[in-house]
């Protein structure tokens, strides 16, 4: 049996990013203190097939590869640049082509950066919502990072550091629930 996974999808089609820094960030955390195997994973990674998909049969090989494994993961962390209010277009085409049913009961992790705070309610208004329709377990703990949160597209806050240690927390009951091989690894 493979070791269970914590797998990282970055809305973002170039790097470095500040989103995938935050997804690295929450995805490094969680694989160091349960024992997962991680894996982080950019727009930029699926590939050009992405934007002309209208199924999911139509992805390349790689970019097939990739939604699998978001797919299989045990706990998915999302993350995505904020425009205009809301998540990349690129982003939500990739998750449109997600059967309805997959993601049912899946730990989802949400996360989101932009410039400032006026955009900080992404979280609740637009990324909870979306992976609530696929009845995926998204944690009650939400991520948003300004610009100012980063160095040298690294997170450097101590709030953000914070609320990724609450992440962290949430992720444990859930890994429970899923498998007790991966509980007592991390006891």
């Amino acid at each position: 049996m493979s070791n269970p996974t914590v797998v990282g999808l970055s809305g973002n089609f170039h790097r470095p990013s500040k989103t995938r820094a935050l997804v690295t960030s929450v995805v490094s955390r969680i694989s160091e203190s349960y024992g997962l195997t991680q894996e982080v994973y950019d727009l930029i990674d699926i590939g050009d097939s992405l934007g002309s998909a209208r199924h999911i049969n139509e992805l390349s090989p790689a970019a097939s590869n990739i939604l699998e494994k978001v797919l299989s993961a045990e706990i998915l962390v999302v993350g995505t640049p904020t425009y205009k209010g809301s998540y990349t277009g690129l982003f939500k085409h990739f998750i449109d082509l997600i059967d309805a049913r997959a993601l049912q009961g899946k730990p989802v992790v949400l996360t989101a950066a932009g410039a400032g705070d006026r955009h900080a309610l992404i979280i609740e208004h637009q990324l909870r919502p979306l992976f609530g329709f696929f009845a995926a377990h998204t944690l009650p703990t939400g991520i948003y990072a300004t610009d100012r949160d980063f160095q040298n597209h690294e997170v450097a806050a101590a709030h953000i550091s914070a609320q990724i240690d609450q992440v962290v927390s949430e992720v444990q009951p859930l890994l429970t629930r899923q498998s007790p091989v991966v509980a007592s690894a991390a006891e």
